[in-house]
């Protein structure tokens, strides 16, 4: 009896994952390329469908997974941001630019006019929103990344987990408790500096109290972030009520939790 041919198994179908770029310095990107040996690994695992940075091919949408970062920051991005989240099973909004505005959000509590005068020479050729928002403000975004940069170990775990149909389950936790579990001395208590640690998000490893400096706020508002007791800990280290807002509205100034804030 003559056997049938041995049909090859056919090639199995990668998801496909795009990277987009809105406002932003590149940061967060520069933060997946940095994974290394890692993202050669995942490299075997997706296709990369449009990633400017890393290559010039373009593979049609749909995609399995887009990562965005930067805020929307002008008219053409918002018209851009309803595409992206129209050809894409799954957004990850990166960084915070992408989930609270970023440094930009700065904006949102000048006026524009006076800003596009002081930058440009001819502001009349500009065209720009009044306000940089996070991605979230436009479009459904199925899991948000803090950090300024993200942390690539986080990004990793949330790209992995995210494609294989997970929602990923990162810390929502103060650095406060990173610091702890690396025995650092606490900078407030101990010398007196300003840090906003307390009502920071985990995910940086506590990088600069490791270095006896306080806490920047690059990953935004934790789960229970305490802001009253925050400005008053910084008004008793020497902060004028101006510089505690300041110093909240550095990296995540369009945070909600930071709205209200006023100097």
């Amino acid at each position: 009896m003559k056997r049938a041919p041995v049909r090859p198994p056919r090639p199995r179908k990668l998801p496909k994952v795009a990277v987009w770029k809105f406002t932003s310095c590149d940061g967060c990107q520069m933060s997946l390329l940095d994974c290394e040996d890692e993202l050669l690994a995942l490299a075997g695992q997706v296709r990369l469908a449009y990633f400017p940075e890393v290559t010039s091919t373009e593979v049609r949408g749909p995609y399995d997974l887009s990562l965005v970062e930067g805020s929307i920051t002008t008219p053409h991005e918002v018209e851009r941001i309803h595409e992206v989240r129209r050809v894409s099973r799954q957004v990850l909004a990166l960084g915070a630019c992408a989930t609270a505005g970023g440094i930009q959000a700065l904006r949102n509590f000048m006026r524009q006019d006076d800003l596009t005068r002081m930058v440009y020479a001819s502001p009349e050729y500009i065209e720009t929103l009044g306000t940089s928002t996070a991605i979230a403000d436009h479009v459904q975004v199925d899991y948000e990344l803090r950090g300024c940069p993200v942390n690539k170990r986080q990004l990793l775990i949330a790209v992995q987990t995210m494609l294989s149909g997970r929602k990923p389950t990162l810390p929502t936790f103060s650095v406060c408790l990173e610091c702890k579990r690396r025995g650092n001395v606490c900078v407030t208590v101990a010398r007196g500096q300003a840090c906003l640690g307390p009502i920071t998000q985990a995910g940086c490893g506590a990088l600069c109290p490791n270095w006896s400096r306080g806490c920047y706020g690059c990953f935004g508002p934790s789960e229970s972030a305490n802001l009253d007791q925050m400005r008053a800990t910084l008004r008793r280290c020497g902060l004028s009520e101006e510089d505690v807002v300041r110093e909240l509205r550095r990296f995540n100034a369009g945070a909600k939790e930071f709205q209200g804030v006023r100097p």
